[in-house]
């Protein structure tokens, strides 16, 4: 026998496991403290498990509740989204929502303290999730895993949303003083005689640096491969390394300084290397999604507020 199953119940355990407190639940869903007891209690004999349990003055996720969190978030979405008229308004002010964006340390320290910023000012109830970038696979995507990506465009399927933020440009850097930048050209044969360090999620010793070397017979020393921007900047300026950065990481995103004040400089690459096409990229599912459009052209218009969109 089918057991009947409260599809009310979804939004309250939605709403738990994101609040992970029974009062703020009961709040944001205009019900009494008790009343969102006796919903977990429901919810408890409903599943069979527990859930939420007290640990000291706060109440922790059991597994099966870790486990489950993000498919009943995204069950919890569709059904509120099924539910909603098509061309309602959108009331920015109320909104209350949290959006997952995918994308590497360099944009978030880059745009985020701004984006924020923007966000504060017309939206205080929206919450930004930055989430790590390991890769482009798209089906975080697909499966609503993330609300949007940003980055360059590295995946072949075929449905996705693409709009361009800004156009970037690989540069060298290197501390303050280096030999390197001593009164004479960076020649591509001055270039190689330091060692260099590279950033590389996969571990790579090798990019489009080294294939226009190549080109010219030349090789140099990577003694060190990062996975982060950020740590390569770190030991550049602490070290004779020379470094390889988009030019955007060396500009502060609250106060668009320039990194040579933090004992960096960057110089022009002695090769020719492709341009660096930063996009925000997102699944047709929320293309016409009023909130996440918001969203679309608040960073866009924060890339722009930077100078960074072209």
């Amino acid at each position: 026998m089918t057991q009947n199953v409260d599809l009310n119940l979804l939004s309250s355990l939605d709403m738990l496991l994101t609040e992970r407190n029974v009062t703020r639940a009961a709040h944001r869903l205009g019900l009494s403290p008790s009343a969102m007891s006796r919903t977990l209690s429901r919810l408890r004999a409903a599943t069979g498990d527990q859930l939420l349990v007290q640990a000291g003055r706060t109440l922790v996720p059991t597994p099966y509740a870790e486990q489950i969190t993000g498919r009943v978030h995204e069950l919890a979405r569709n059904a509120r989204a099924v539910l909603q008229p098509v061309n309602q308004a959108l009331d920015i002010a109320t909104l209350e929502r949290t959006f997952t964006i995918r994308a590497n340390d360099g944009f978030v320290d880059l745009v985020g303290p701004s984006l924020m910023t923007a966000i504060a000012h017309s939206a205080s109830r929206v919450r930004i999730r930055f989430v790590q970038k390991p890769d482009k696979d798209a089906q975080p995507l697909r499966e609503g895993m993330i609300d949007l990506e940003v980055g360059v465009i590295g995946t072949k399927a075929p449905e996705l949303k693409t709009r361009l933020l800004f156009q970037d440009r690989f540069v060298g850097i290197c501390r303050t003083g280096h030999p390197l930048l001593a009164p004479s050209d960076v020649t591509a044969n001055r270039y190689i005689g330091y060692p260099h360090v590279v950033v590389s999620r996969k571990g790579q010793f090798s990019g489009p640096v080294d294939d226009a070397l190549g080109q010219l017979g030349l090789r140099r020393t990577v003694a060190m491969v990062v996975p982060s921007y950020a740590n390569a900047m770190r030991i550049a300026r602490y070290s004779d390394f020379i470094g390889l950065v988009p030019r955007s990481c060396l500009v502060n995103g609250a106060t668009g300084d320039n990194a040579r004040s933090a004992g960096l400089q960057h110089f022009e690459l002695p090769v020719r290397t492709p341009g660096i096409k930063v996009s925000a990229i997102w699944h047709p599912r929320f293309h016409a999604d009023l909130a996440h459009r918001w969203l679309r052209d608040t960073i866009l218009a924060v890339c722009r507020n930077m100078q960074l969109a072209d």
